[in-house]
């Protein structure tokens, strides 16, 4: 079985979409025996946003509207993160960051480190309000979760990861996505938006055949 998800770094759904798909792989996984794959695809939803970030506020303002708008979508994720055992800290976030550097860091990462990697960065982000754009809190999360930060930062500024970015922007933009969190199940069926754990698992077992034979 093979699951990518186009996802971005300050995108909160795309964080409960990775904990519903979790959950139902927990359950799947019960009576499913074969090779299960997650690929997380870079999809950018501010790529207008300089190296060094912006001021969240006036981002976020930019594309709601004013501060009532931007407190409801906040209080919307924030109760249907906690209603999945997700901590959102929005008082805590000053800064969007440009994702860039972010997507090629997980691109170059080894295979095993990769969803951990995705976990700690939607964690810091979205529960801590550490600035994703800050090389230094790059470094720090790598080392977190095991990786040689050192190593994997220098490889990343120098472009490596760049071309495996670049292509997932010219296929989510190729496929028509316009929203993240996109799952592809099996390369065959595709959905877009944080779906439930039950509904998740009907995609796995429509994209596997399973459903054929349940």
């Amino acid at each position: 079985m093979q699951i990518d998800i186009f996802q971005d770094y300050v995108c909160p759904w795309c964080r409960i979409g990775k904990k519903n798909l979790a959950d139902a792989l927990a359950t799947w996984r019960k009576s499913y025996d074969g090779e299960i794959t997650v690929a997380y695809r870079a999809y950018q939803l501010n790529p207008d946003v300089p190296p060094e970030g912006d001021d969240f506020e006036r981002v976020m303002a930019s594309k709601f509207g004013g501060s009532a708008p931007i407190a409801a979508a906040t209080q919307q994720v924030t109760q249907a993160g906690a209603a999945v055992g997700l901590t959102f800290r929005f008082d805590r976030i000053t800064r969007m960051p440009n994702t860039l550097l972010a997507h090629r860091l997980t691109a170059i990462a080894p295979q095993g480190a990769t969803d951990a990697l995705v976990e700690a960065l939607h964690e810091a982000y979205f529960a801590e309000g550490r600035d994703l754009s800050d090389q230094g809190v790059l470094a720090a999360i790598l080392a977190d979760v095991g990786l040689d930060a050192e190593d994997l930062l220098a490889r990343a500024t120098a472009g490596e990861g760049a071309a495996e970015v670049a292509a997932d922007l010219q296929q989510a933009q190729d496929i028509g996505v316009r929203g993240v969190p996109f799952f592809i199940f099996n390369r065959k069926y595709a959905v877009s938006g944080a779906y439930p754990p039950a509904e998740l698992i009907r995609l796995l077992d429509k994209a596997s055949g399973r459903a054929e034979e349940l």
